[in-house]
């Protein structure tokens, strides 16, 4: 079944989206939150809040210099051998 976010600032909509469903036939699912500030649920998944604490320094030394693009990853790392 196709999926649809729509993202709205004003409760108002929230309440008329839910009213149309009723008519139109479609579902409204809103994300769950979280025992945590940080994560909420979206379609049974909890995701969390990235942490800006996390030092990655270290993987600066691992990945400068070698001139990875994301297309020559995709060639080369991910390529299926049979």
């Amino acid at each position: 079944m196709p999926e649809l976010v729509i993202k709205y600032k004003n409760k108002k909509t929230l309440e008329a989206l839910l009213v149309f469903s009723r008519f139109f036939d479609f579902s409204v699912i809103q994300p769950k939150k979280a025992k945590s500030e940080n994560a909420f649920q979206v379609n049974g998944v909890t995701l969390l809040a990235a942490d800006k604490s996390v030092d990655i320094k270290e993987l600066d030394a691992i990945f400068s210099g070698k001139n990875i693009d994301s297309r020559k990853l995709r060639e080369n790392a991910w390529r299926r051998t049979m």
